[in-house]
């Protein structure tokens, strides 16, 4: 159910790209139970100076190495899911190419169930409409 959309400047070979889809993948499965087969994932690499960003906002010193990470999902996950989710994705990144936790940026987009259509024009999460007699 999660539309995740990561954002990174370019020069990652297309395994190193695959790895962060992985890491981030693994997160939401491991943290908020998303089930392995749902994956839906948009990974742009992007030329120097067309991905800005602040490398000293809130204190956290980003480099160019910096991976955003917005992720579309159902609404209702309490702040502990979430906290563990930002955590993982940091700790997954580090391993699977060594990313440094300050270059980890995530941000988390929550939307109504009824919001989602996988295809044929249905909203998937929606209840049936009831039917005029």
């Amino acid at each position: 159910m999660p539309l995740v959309r990561i954002s990174l400047i370019e020069g990652l070979t297309p395994a190193d790209r695959r790895r962060v889809g992985d890491a981030v993948h693994r997160a939401l499965v491991d943290t908020i139970g998303v089930p392995a087969r749902d994956r839906f994932q948009v990974i742009t690499q992007h030329a120097r100076g067309d991905l800005v960003y602040d490398p000293e906002y809130l204190g956290v010193e980003r480099s160019d190495e910096i991976v955003l990470v917005q992720i579309t999902l159902s609404a209702g996950r309490p702040l502990e899911q979430k906290r563990a989710l930002y955590r993982r994705i940091a700790e997954n990144l580090a391993q699977a190419v060594g990313l440094r936790p300050q270059d980890a940026w995530v941000n988390l987009v929550e939307v109504a169930r009824e919001d989602w259509s996988f295809g044929n024009g249905v909203a998937s999460y929606a209840a049936a409409e009831a039917v005029p007699a």
